[in-house]
């Protein structure tokens, strides 16, 4: 069954056969700007709310809502049309909140440290399906802004980017999120980055870098054999020069991998002639991954290191570890333990 979010205006029109254009209308912004469900859309008929619950039913179904910090962080198990299952993350600031969005089921990226990677792939969402997590997380985050949406979940959104697109597009247009909010992370799938370089929406671009050199990458990250090192920053500053947007790498401090101040020194002169920003992240534990994540001594030193280097560095606070729903922990049904929630 598609998602509402699946839906064009026209066919909307089409499954309300006999309705005025102003009523569906009505629909399509309490769907949309108003994120209702047609139960709740007290403006329409009952018949009409009836008839909108058998047409346009969600996608989503929820299995299950763990929460973390005392609800700050909330994370949602959803099953979809065909048995996939995927997560989505809800960050609550005091006057904000970010979504984490997945774009597909599972991933097949094979990074060695992501649990995601680990699970293997299932299938790519819908433009919809990636539509209506955000819309779930903008009901939950009321009254807060729904301030920013990040494609970090699970799966690699430059491998679904029919759908990555037209959600983008969806999210921009109909729900009102400007495109400086809007967040796409990927690997490193140059042609995708450089699609992205040619569309309208001048969306942020933030790349998953974890290693400076192609060997350690390559180990890292294995689509680096297809797509090294090079390539990717050729690709990023074309991205860069094209929409003026700050260019982010995502660094997952590894103990004894990746935090030395080689690497510090290599990627600097990645970063630097970009102007990138590196968000440094502590790995977080995952059970196919052995070693452990940078100690939090390190994690400051490494970032005072790209600091003194002419570098802009900041550590992301890990929210969401106890239950799994950190950066590289999302993997849905697959055997990576689920703590009990905590309220």
């Amino acid at each position: 069954m598609p998602s509402p979010y699946d839906t064009t205006r026209e066919e909307l029109a089409r499954l309300l056969p006999g309705e005025p254009a102003y009523r569906v209308d009505q629909v399509w912004r309490g769907l949309h700007s108003e994120g209702r469900r047609p139960s709740e859309m007290t403006n329409l008929p009952s018949r009409l709310r009836s008839l909108l619950e058998e047409v346009v039913p969600p996608a989503l179904e929820l299995e299950r809502e763990l929460r973390s910090e005392g609800g700050k962080t909330l994370k949602w198990l959803w099953s979809l049309d065909g048995g996939a299952e995927i997560e989505t993350v809800l960050m609550r600031y005091p006057d904000r909140a970010t979504v984490c969005v997945s774009s597909q089921a599972g991933c097949a990226m094979r990074c060695s440290f992501c649990a995601t990677g680990q699970a293997g792939f299932k299938r790519n969402l819908t433009a919809g399906e990636i539509v209506e997590q955000v819309v779930a997380a903008r009901r939950a985050a009321a009254p807060a802004r729904l301030s920013n949406v990040v494609f970090m979940g699970m799966g690699e959104p430059l491998a679904n980017y029919e759908n990555l697109w037209a959600a983008l597009h969806r999210i921009h247009d109909d729900l009102g999120i400007s495109a400086r909010h809007l967040t796409v992370s990927t690997v490193g799938v140059i042609p995708g980055i450089r699609r992205m370089t040619a569309e309208s929406l001048p969306v942020n671009l933030a790349v998953s870098l974890h290693a400076a050199n192609d060997r350690l990458r390559s180990k890292l990250v294995p689509l680096n054999r297809r797509y090294p090192i090079g390539a990717l920053i050729e690709a990023c500053n074309q991205y860069v020069t094209a929409k003026g947007r700050r260019l982010s790498f995502e660094w997952a401090l590894i103990n004894g991998v990746n935090d030395r101040h080689s690497d510090a020194e290599e990627l600097a002169l990645l970063s630097r002639p970009l102007g990138a920003h590196v968000n440094l992240i502590p790995l977080n534990p995952t059970p196919g991954y052995a070693v452990r994540g940078s100690s939090p001594q390190t994690v400051r030193i490494f970032r005072e290191m790209l600091a003194d280097l002419g570098v802009n560095a900041t550590v992301r606070r890990n929210r969401g570890t106890d239950i799994d729903a950190a950066c590289g922990q999302l993997a849905a049904a697959t055997p990576v333990a689920l703590q009990a929630s905590r309220s």
